[in-house]
């Protein structure tokens, strides 16, 4: 039987267009799915757009439009975007489906009838765009938001709370007992320390505005958007009674950007405590994108489309720039002159100069097919040492895979293209050709020849559509099939 693989993205809000930092968490939920489905996992993958909202609704009256002909633009948006960047998710949820607001209500009723959840009156500072209440104790400049920055207003409203509080305790242990549980590091530090400065019961319902999923029994209330989002990851699965849930969950990674971390490290694993759910086995919180140096704001009109991108660049190598540039986790920042270099050093001159070139000498010596060599392809150091990294890189990139360090992991794939365009820089294979060598010459073809393959393999995550170009030229049954370089390189 196989083993499960559960993965998640957050769910994107819908007020505004994909930008690079949604892109950037779904290629890398998109990568690691194929990667593990490509190990033989039975993978599960999901993503989809939250829905409802203070923010939500303002925006769609911005535009005057009802709120659910504007969820219904937006979300095709996103669908679009990933359909683009070649995104194979297995189920893309809506907060709007039916499906999902029954799992919200019946999860609200039930944590009622337990009294995780009760009714009272809430009096604190709101940000509406973060659709956030924060105490006195938690500002940092004035009364902006610590998360982002703008002006709150002192709100008063009746309210449901679900009783966060009483799950501090228990959340402690649960880091304590399980160390890789929040990751990065730093993130987890952060997290535990806000938990240590002590939990306060949370306000899950709205009454200052009519979209969301209604509250049982009580038409005034709506509930608050990061309680009905959040319960996404179980209610795609069918929680709790789908045969789906009881296969896939507990998930085994969740991804998201570190600015959502606190609602996915402590309010979520404590509602799941109240449920009496299985934890995530993981949570991963990557960093931010600046590009050209600054933050991305639409005020400053530097928000990175990745569809123009990909549209002028192809969607492999955006893919690659974004988990190839800085380690998964760290800050990182999006300039085209980096994107250019990369571009022109990893793709055209590494990757793609190292299969033209084999398959052209495949041609040229052998009239396109390649044999294993009658004698032991490894008849000197150079191919002893090309070989036993081709067969040692996998192992390699399966490590690092496994620890989301995708950056890492494409490294060790490209340690092993620069080792075979070495390799034909110092074997010299047209000298072989023409002193008439050719069980040599063909020992390291053959060698190349492997390396392509098993490039072609482990970059395929990646690059599906590179991957895929690159099998097709390698041919089948020994027989290549060499057609237009990779990637033709970029002027400055």
């Amino acid at each position: 039987m196989k083993r499960k693989y559960y993965l998640t993205t957050p769910l994107y809000y819908v007020n505004d267009i994909p930008h690079i930092g949604h892109a950037y968490t779904t290629i890398a939920a998109d990568v690691l799915a194929r990667y593990k489905k490509m190990m033989g996992f039975d993978v599960y993958f999901l993503t989809g757009t939250d829905e409802h909202g203070h923010k939500i609704w303002l925006a769609a009256e911005d535009k005057k439009e009802t709120t659910q002909k504007f969820v219904d633009k937006m979300a095709e948006g996103f669908k679009t975007a990933w359909r683009t960047l070649d995104i194979a998710y297995d189920d893309f949820l809506r907060t709007t489906e039916n499906r999902h607001e029954q799992v919200v209500q019946a999860v609200f009723s039930k944590l009622m009838e337990q009294g995780d959840i009760y009714k009272g009156e809430y009096e604190g500072w709101y940000c509406v765009p973060c659709e956030s209440f924060w105490s006195e104790m938690d500002f940092i400049d004035g009364k902006n938001c610590p998360d982002c920055g703008r002006a709150t207003e002192i709100l008063k409203e009746e309210t449901y709370f679900f009783k966060l509080a009483k799950y501090q305790d228990k959340l402690l242990k649960h880091f304590e007992a399980n160390p890789d549980f929040l990751q990065p590091l730093s993130r987890k530090n952060e997290i535990l320390q806000f938990i240590k400065r002590g939990l306060k019961d949370l306000s899950v319902t709205r009454t200052a505005f009519p979209w969301g999923v209604g509250v049982p029994g009580d038409s005034k209330h709506v509930v608050y958007v990061w309680f009905d989002a959040l319960l996404n990851y179980i209610s795609a699965l069918g929680y709790p009674d789908d045969e789906k849930f009881k296969q896939y969950w507990p998930a085994d990674v969740q991804l998201m950007g570190k600015e959502i971390v606190r609602f996915h490290a402590v309010i979520w694993p404590a509602i799941l405590m109240a449920l009496n759910i299985p934890l995530p086995k993981k949570i991963f919180g990557h960093g931010w994108w600046t590009v050209e140096g600054k933050k991305m704001s639409k005020s400053r009109g530097n928000v990175v489309d990745p569809l123009v991108l990909s549209d002028g660049f192809g969607v492999d190598p955006i893919r690659y720039f974004l988990l190839r540039e800085v380690p998964f986790g760290s800050d990182g920042d999006f300039s085209m002159a980096s994107f250019i270099k990369r571009y022109n050093s990893d793709l055209a001159n590494d990757i793609g100069n190292l299969l033209n070139r084999t398959l052209t000498m495949i041609d040229l010596y052998f009239q396109s097919e390649i044999q294993n060599s009658i004698c032991d392809t490894q008849f000197d150091a150079l191919s002893i040492a090309l070989v036993g990294l081709t067969k040692e890189t996998p192992k390699v990139v399966d490590q690092h895979m496994n620890n989301l360090a995708f950056a890492a992991a494409l490294a060790a794939i490209w340690k092993l293209i620069n080792k075979a365009n070495k390799y034909i820089e110092d074997e010299t294979p047209w000298k072989m050709a023409k002193a008439g060598e050719t069980v040599k010459l063909q020992a390291v073809m053959s060698n190349l020849y492997d390396v392509l393959q098993t490039t072609a393999l482990l970059v395929s995550p990646f690059m599906p559509a590179t991957a895929e170009s690159m099998r097709l030229q390698l041919g089948v049954k020994g027989k290549i099939n060499k057609g237009q370089p990779l990637f033709p390189r970029l002027q400055k």
